[in-house]
């Protein structure tokens, strides 16, 4: 279950401008006159802190928790994000790894009815959404994330690409996520295959293709 609490990134220092995308803007927490959830406290110290503190070993050095609060080294200064946990926008920031390829933190983002991943740069700590867990391609110069959801109505596959000290986006594909679920692999760095499974039959088959980059640079979508 979705944890149905979190919010807000209190960033320690200024922004700094990146090349291509600038990253995200942090959300505003909704505190006034909303109680904190009363599972909030129980879920975290129960279930999620002691499984953050176990992906965190051995990065002690980078990352940290001090109850409602996680803590980022980037570049010699702290990031902190706070967890909201009041209202229906509420969110919260889970540690889920140190990504060495794309010199950013990964942190997994639940929501009340929603779910995303909050990609923190180590170089400046700007913030970046995605919904997808990153996979990189072999050659780790881009990754891709799936989306595909039908509430929130997400249906998309999103190549990303390094860009400077921040995270382009490369490219986008729609996904037939309204009737089925749908995942996708690196076959090689410039072929991604992808299958999908639709939801009121499993065990038959759905849609699959394949999605190329050209010697363009462009990507194209073969298959049916």
């Amino acid at each position: 279950m979705l944890a149905r609490f979190v919010c807000l990134a209190a960033l320690l220092f200024p922004a700094l401008a990146l090349a291509q995308t600038s990253g995200d803007e942090p959300k505003a927490c909704a505190r006034a006159g909303t109680p904190p959830s009363a599972d909030y406290e129980r879920e975290n110290v129960d279930k999620e802190w002691p499984a953050e503190t176990t992906r965190m070993k051995g990065q002690e050095a980078f990352v940290s928790r001090r109850r409602d609060k996680l803590r980022l080294a980037v570049d010699g200064r702290t990031v902190e994000l706070e967890d909201c946990p009041y209202g229906d926008t509420g969110y919260q920031y889970l540690f889920e790894r140190l990504d060495d390829s794309g010199r950013f933190y990964v942190v997994r983002t639940p929501a009340y009815e929603d779910f995303w991943y909050t990609l923190v740069m180590r170089s400046t700590g700007r913030l970046y959404t995605v919904y997808g867990a990153p996979v990189w391609a072999w050659d780790k110069t881009r990754f891709l994330t799936v989306a595909c959801s039908l509430l929130p109505e997400r249906a998309t596959l999103t190549i990303h690409q390094p860009a400077g000290d921040g995270i382009a986006t490369e490219a986008e594909i729609p996904l037939p996520c309204a009737l089925e679920s749908c995942s996708a692999r690196w076959d090689f760095q410039s072929w991604i295959t992808v299958s999908c499974t639709p939801y009121d039959d499993p065990g038959k088959k759905g849609t699959e293709f394949v999605v190329i980059r050209g010697k363009d640079g462009s990507w194209k979508k073969f298959g049916r």
